[in-house]
């Protein structure tokens, strides 16, 4: 009953039972033997562990499953599935790949508005996209799919291939940081000479990034730290922080946009190119409301990255070896691995000079970097493992 004492719910003791003695009076109290508790079995622990994971994430699950039933039951239609498989690919890629590119932008502008920065960085994706579609005939990706391997537009599906940006959003949920270009581009690859040279200019990247951030914040890092702790930046360092996060917008959308349209023709008409940039710009919406999503954590364990003056130096840096590549090739890459080459050079070269804020060390800041490579090859393994699932001529052509 509800409320009884501890004398009402024990068990009366049969007469068979030994009788405990009663202890003579001043006398210690009598030593009873009570049977040990054995400990929770580890089944139970994860049954209890994978409720609670179901129930926080219920909705996303409720969401992801829907997504699967669509892929599943759409995906023998072309024309139906190539925009069901875009739509999930523009908010998929653009979620994951946030951080690289308005992730400081948005840990150093917590204070303002939602709406305001997704204005600013939806209006520069509708310039930077309506641009590229009307100086390359049609093409959103600013030719990027025109490179060997992917300049045929799909006219044909595979469960997976429409399924793929799924994954990456379970992936995007983990807070895993990786490459957009291997796990959407790769099971649309007609040969492995595509994959191979998007790796090559990929890895390639992420040598040259390290390199650059190891000698600028070498070299500007206790510069930078003093002006960190030299009180709140002025109005010129928050003008300049939007400006190099526009530029770096726009550049890192002349490289990526290839991921999101590889499932649509290589030349949409002005009705399809309607459809394409609302469909961008409003999944925008969506993650800037969701204060960058739960992957946002990545750049905001890094080290000084509020502040508009680390966030400006970053956006800079990354902006140029952008540009950089942009102009060296039209083959598509990896931009996750030049960002965290970025991050890697910026955080051992700041905790080598101890030149952080936050104390890191070296040994620390090698097992950040070494966690977020991981991270990024679980990504490309998944990606290469997805791509010969669906593209049997990949999988030849590599041998599998």
């Amino acid at each position: 009953m509800h409320g009884a004492t501890l004398e009402e719910t024990e068990p009366t003791p049969s007469a068979d039972a030994p009788r405990a003695r009663r202890p003579a009076p001043g006398g210690p109290e009598p030593r009873v033997d009570r049977p040990a508790t054995s400990p929770p079995a580890a089944g139970v622990d994860l049954r209890q562990a994978f409720v609670q994971v179901a129930l926080r994430e219920r909705w996303f699950l409720v969401l992801l499953g829907l997504g699967f039933f669509t892929a599943g039951a759409f995906y023998q239609a072309p024309a139906v599935a190539m925009w069901i498989g875009f739509a999930f690919a523009g908010y998929s890629a653009v979620a994951n790949d946030s951080i690289q590119t308005i992730g400081t932008f948005i840990a150093s502008n917590r204070h303002r508005p939602w709406w305001a920065l997704w204005l600013f960085v939806g209006g520069l994706f509708l310039l930077t996209a309506t641009a590229g579609w009307l100086l390359h005939g049609g093409d959103v990706s600013f030719g990027r799919l025109q490179s060997k391997g992917f300049a045929e537009a799909p006219t044909s599906f595979a469960f997976l291939q429409v399924a793929a940006p799924l994954f990456l959003m379970v992936l995007t949920r983990l807070r895993m940081p990786v490459s957009t270009t291997f796990l959407l581009l790769s099971s649309f690859s007609a040969t492995s000479d595509g994959v191979r040279s998007v790796l090559l200019k990929s890895l390639s990247g992420y040598v040259l990034a390290i390199v650059t951030a190891a000698v600028v914040w070498g070299a500007l890092g206790p510069w930078l730290h003093r002006r960190l702790s030299g009180g709140a930046p002025g109005r010129g360092w928050v003008a300049a922080q939007w400006a190099t996060s526009g530029a770096l917008w726009s550049i890192w959308l002349v490289q990526d946009l290839a991921n999101i349209a590889v499932f649509l023709p290589r030349s949409l008409s002005a009705l399809q190119f309607l459809a394409f940039a609302g469909t961008v710009f409003f999944g925008l919406g969506v993650l800037l409301r969701l204060g960058g999503d739960r992957i946002q954590q990545v750049v905001d364990e890094k080290s000084d990255v509020v502040d508009v003056r680390a966030a400006t130096l970053i956006d800079a840096v990354y902006a140029l070896v952008l540009l950089v590549f942009s102009v060296a090739s039209k083959v598509p890459m990896s931009t996750t691995w030049v960002f965290l080459g970025l991050l890697a050079g910026r955080e051992l070269s700041m905790a080598l000079r101890r030149a952080n804020s936050t104390g890191r060390t070296g040994r620390q800041a090698l097992r950040l970097v070494a966690r977020d490579v991981g991270y990024a090859v679980v990504g490309l393994l998944v990606s290469l493992a997805l791509a010969t699932a669906v593209n049997p001529s990949l999988a030849a052509s590599l041998g599998l």
